[in-house]
């Protein structure tokens, strides 16, 4: 999947996409939203202050791709801490999540819209114009806020599917090169690497 992001007038970025590669990149999409599932607002939509007090959880989700996604805030970077200082990173860790987490899922939330919502322009806009760009798919294009969104929703997508691999540094990533056709993983491994790709293509294309 060659498409890769590039630079338009007015600071946005645009990639050629086609139909495969929209459907792809959408159903990743709609399944990161389906993970990390309604907001507090959703839940309680005639409670207009619902949102504001809600406080979030305080245990770390049980979900590998959730933890990846929501990790915790305080870890001991030099390895495996003693009981006590475990005890207190758990403590901190837990009272940070309780006021965090819900805004973080609302970001990503909205993040992984943005993905899903600009695709379906994009098709609408397909359509519009009679397919005029044909089978192949179309052009994207983004403006500034939009190539943020889409910079973060790409690597919470990584990040989900690299969870789902159990990809731990890129040692292991290096390995996915090396797997069989034959293995189940390799569709998977193909759309982390590829995402990889468009994620670096578009970090380039924001840099000043």
């Amino acid at each position: 999947m060659p498409g890769h992001f590039e630079p338009i007038p007015g600071g946005g970025a645009a990639v050629a996409l086609d139909d495969v590669e929209i459907s792809i990149i959408r159903s990743l999409a709609v399944q990161l939203l389906e993970l990390i599932g309604p907001g507090p607002a959703e839940d309680a939509p005639d409670d207009p202050l619902a949102e504001l007090f809600a406080e979030g959880p305080s245990e770390p989700p049980a979900d590998p791709v959730l933890r990846r996604l929501f990790p915790d805030a305080y870890t001991d970077p030099e390895g495996t801490p003693g009981p006590k200082r475990a005890d207190e990173q758990k403590a901190h860790s837990a009272e940070f999540r309780r006021f965090t987490e819900n805004d973080l899922r609302a970001g990503k939330r909205e993040n992984a819209l943005a993905v899903v919502r600009s695709l379906d322009a994009l098709a609408a806009e397909t359509a519009g114009a009679g397919g005029a760009a044909g089978a192949g798919g179309a052009v994207l294009k983004l403006t500034p806020q939009e190539s943020q969104q889409w910079l973060r929703a790409l690597n919470d997508l990584r990040l989900a599917i690299g969870a789902r691999l159990e990809i731990t540094d890129e040692d292991d990533t290096d390995l996915l090169y090396r797997l069989p056709d034959e293995d189940p993983r390799k569709p998977m491994v193909m759309a982390y690497l590829w995402l990889g790709g468009l994620q670096e293509t578009l970090v380039t294309t924001l840099l000043p």
